[in-house]
């Protein structure tokens, strides 16, 4: 498993928390609303506090996991990860080498029909 995934799947299961968290926080504060602890206002604040508390802290920890990730693989002398930035503009520069060399890329070529079956002979 890619470090990339690895992280990807612990984030996945940190936001999994959170919405299961933020779902019986607002439970809880439906039911003190219900019994007028609370006004709907309070309420609404309270859960949208904690949202955004716990937003701010998801995209921390995502910035320090992958600096923590980086700096790992460069400790085990790992090659980067290639970005969707990177795949692009290599991909853009293969083109570039096969369009000055004449290569047609295997997806550009027609396509050559399927060989059809012998017919069985008839009995």
């Amino acid at each position: 498993m890619h470090m990339e995934e690895l992280l990807k799947k612990f984030l996945y299961t940190g936001v999994g928390v959170v919405a299961f968290t933020a779902e019986k926080l607002q439970e809880a504060v439906d039911e003190l609303v219900g019994k007028g602890k609370v006004s709907e206002d309070e309420g609404k604040k309270i859960v949208d506090n904690f949202v955004g508390d716990v937003e701010g802290k998801r995209n921390e920890l995502e910035d320090r996991l992958r600096t923590m990730a980086d700096n790992f693989a460069e400790a085990i002398n790992l090659p980067r990860l290639m970005t969707r930035e990177d795949l692009e503009a290599l991909t853009a520069r293969v083109a570039a080498i096969e369009a000055k060399l004449g290569i047609v890329p295997a997806a550009e070529t027609p396509a050559q029909p399927a060989e059809k079956p012998a017919a069985e002979p008839v009995k």
